[in-house]
């Protein structure tokens, strides 16, 4: 492939600062990342390498240097995911997609997409009212989902959240646990309240699990309830039944969204009892209003190990 050199120059000394990083470290991470040679001269940045490394390195600093001049905070791991974009789909804007803030949460920390996926999930969200966002860990299928129905109630779009997730685990064995009810299914709903206390003081979360604004349950305690005003969120959904999803499903009530998510290979039912979350794709596909959003392994957005790791799991099978 043809080696090419190109040179960009930069007005702004605050950022640019900021763009390079400290001792240059942030070039150093590019450099390695996508295979070029970058150094710092002036104002300027040179690049020299295989001719589409090079044009992608050039758009990548060219799009974190207008990322960082309207005030967005680069760190590692956002090279990482926009030159993941970058690579994947020439065409893709990284402020598009790292510009769109879903919340702000309590100690000032942006929750952005960081992928075209998960700017393509957040959006459906924000069009309809039932989401399915199906794929592996990592993917941000529920923490951005959380996010989302966060900032709606802080808008005062919806009233109260309900985060909901089937207890499979506890089944039968439930009553051999020892502790009261609730003593016995917090385990399985410890991850909700984990990625909730992530966006909120403590203090905000519990005051508001206590009145009932935000609620987190076992999908159980669904069971014959109308739900008006309210964004609900299933999580862990392949681990519902046929009756448990259709039951949850029409739990909706009116000024209500519903967002379920889940990892169809991460499936923990009992031998013969089908997922769910399998059977409702081919029910409820072309339905108006309700809208599928698929993630791949590519879309991990957790260390680049898990990425790799799920890809490996996935030429086994």
């Amino acid at each position: 492939m043809d080696k090419k050199t190109n040179i960009i120059s930069f007005e702004d000394t605050t950022a640019l600062n900021m763009l390079f990083g400290p001792k240059d470290k942030n070039l150093r991470s590019i450099e390695k990342l996508l295979d070029v040679k970058l150094s710092s001269k002036e104002h300027s940045a040179v690049i020299d390498g295989d001719e589409l490394n090079v044009q992608i390195a050039k758009r990548l600093l060219e799009e974190l240097y207008y990322l960082i001049k309207k005030g967005f905070p680069v760190y590692r791991n956002d090279l990482e995911y926009a030159v993941r974009i970058l690579s994947e789909n020439s065409s893709a804007t990284l402020r598009d997609i790292f510009l769109d803030t879903v919340y702000i949460t309590a100690n000032k920390r942006y929750i952005t997409p960081k992928s075209l996926a998960q700017k393509e999930y957040i959006d459906t969200i924000r069009k309809f009212d039932i989401v399915f966002g199906i794929g592996p860990a990592g993917t941000g299928k529920t923490y951005l989902a959380m996010a989302m129905a966060v900032a709606w109630l802080m808008k005062k779009k919806i009233s109260r959240i309900i985060l909901a997730r089937p207890a499979v685990e506890a089944g039968e064995k439930l009553g051999f646990l020892p502790g009261n009810l609730y003593e016995k299914i917090n385990p399985y709903l410890r991850p909700l309240y984990d990625a909730l206390h992530d966006m909120m003081d403590f203090d905000s979360a519990a005051m508001m699990v206590e009145k009932g604004i935000i609620e987190v349950a076992p999908l159980a305690f669904m069971r014959g309830r109308t739900l008006n005003d309210s964004f609900v969120i299933l999580d862990e959904a392949q681990n519902t039944t046929s009756e448990q999803m259709k039951m949850f499903l029409t739990r909706l009530g009116y000024d209500s969204k519903a967002v379920i998510t889940g990892d169809v290979t991460q499936i923990d039912l009992p031998a013969g009892r089908g997922s769910g979350l399998v059977e409702v794709q081919k029910i409820l596909k072309g339905i108006d209003g309700i809208k599928f959003k698929y993630f791949s392994s590519r879309d991990v957005v957790r260390h680049k190990l898990v990425q790799d790791i799920i890809k490996a799991y996935d030429r086994s099978l």
